[in-house]
């Protein structure tokens, strides 16, 4: 059953990016582009009660950043909220970082709803780190949240759907006085500070249709809510004045950032091992992966030298099996491979494997700032001097 969903899940997304062709697929994106227009009707609509005040925000006393974007995956997040998480924290603030743990498993029925009803003698989010000690797994925590506290370990990392709930933890519980909302542009039930959005140079808006028949969850318009904005996934030298030029139609005074996921080093998922960049040079690899848009960590295998002999994809935040890795591995064997690549994220998935035939290896990915150095410097002060800042106007 899981592997016909995990089927079924990746033909949807196929058909979405317009991979998938044929009568079917004809079929399901006129459904889609339909419901699509119901989707717009309800974001826009929540957006005017917030606005109006028919639904409230809830303020926490402390600094509250959200870290998101209009698209469904594939900005490359994760590293954008570590690189603050870590810049915050040696601003002196004490962060926490709160997430809903997406394709988390949940904790028991009842626990979930004795603290809906609020009925547990007292609530307690899923602590994925304290500041001191990694608690959960992967599989409790969720990749994401999991990868933040094993790469941040002083930060606090929280799960929780509510995330009201959590950071009132943090706050009274844990001592944190700055909250990151990781993926949180559309949380709004928890007043924001300042709201970074994530623009994704190679796919600024996804397919330019919103949900389900895109991959967009609000219009681009909506980018006006934006404080600063982060070009993503930028190209060194590359000219995304075009891009800037569009989303300034948007938004005429947020700050923008250009940045790119700069690769680091190989690290091999079941020992520890490094190897640098030049290891990739001229070797034959399999690369493996669960992610949105694989062709783009693909691409950079190849722009580091590595030729790919094969490649398996998984749908999105897919927990890897051990039948999965070792029939990979075997192909791998078969066709003569020197090592297995994946992604950082993916490899938290990976089950513990005995007696490997071929090394496997993560690329390490880290944020760089290619423009808006000062935009950056200027984000990082105002946080850690708050008094420096006021509230900015909210604009839905």
């Amino acid at each position: 059953m899981r592997r016909w969903l995990d089927e079924f899940e990746q033909f949807v997304i196929e058909v979405i990016l317009g991979n998938r062709f044929g009568k079917r697929a004809a079929v399901l994106r006129g459904v889609l582009w339909v419901l699509s227009g119901g989707f717009l009707g309800i974001v826009q609509m929540r957006l005017r009660f917030y606005r109006k005040r028919l639904l409230r925000e809830r303020t926490l006393g402390c600094m509250v950043i959200s870290i998101g974007n209009l698209t469904v995956g594939g900005t490359g997040k994760t590293p954008v909220v570590e690189k603050f998480a870590r810049a915050l924290q040696a601003g002196g603030r004490r962060v926490a970082i709160l997430s809903r743990g997406y394709k988390s498993k949940k904790p028991p029925l009842l626990k979930r709803f004795m603290n809906r009803l609020g009925a547990a003698e007292e609530f307690v989010p899923r602590i994925v780190s304290d500041g001191k000690s990694l608690l959960l797994d992967s599989q409790l925590a969720g990749d994401e949240p999991y990868m933040l506290a094993k790469n941040v370990p002083e930060v606090v990392v929280l799960v929780d759907r509510d995330r009201v709930k959590s950071g009132l933890y943090a706050i009274e519980k844990m001592g944190c006085d700055t909250l990151l909302l990781d993926d949180g542009l559309q949380y709004l039930r928890l007043r924001h500070r300042l709201d970074v959005v994530l623009v994704d140079s190679q796919a600024p808006f996804g397919n330019e249709y919103l949900l389900p028949r895109g991959t967009l969850r609000e219009p681009p318009p909506n980018l006006r809510r934006a404080s600063y904005i982060f070009i993503t996934k930028c190209v060194p030298g590359a000219d995304n004045s075009a891009l800037i030029e569009r989303i300034r139609r948007y938004n005429r005074t947020a700050e923008i950032v250009e940045c790119t996921h700069s690769p680091r080093y190989l690290e091999n998922v079941f020992t520890g091992e490094r190897q640098p960049l030049t290891y990739l040079k001229g070797r034959y690899i399999g690369a493996l992966s669960a992610i949105a848009r694989p062709e783009s960590f693909e691409d950079g295998l190849c722009k580091l030298g590595a030729k790919i002999e094969l490649t398996r994809h998984f749908a999105d935040h897919h927990r890897f099996s051990e039948k999965d890795i070792a029939g990979f591995i075997r192909r791998c064997v078969n066709r003569d491979v020197d090592a297995i690549l994946t992604t950082e994220k993916d490899c938290v998935r990976f089950p513990r494997l005995q007696d490997m035939e071929l090394p496997v290896y993560f690329l390490r990915v880290e944020i760089e700032i290619l423009t808006g150095h000062e935009s950056w410097r200027q984000c990082v002060d105002h946080i850690c001097t708050p008094q420096a800042m006021m509230a900015p106007e909210r604009f839905f």
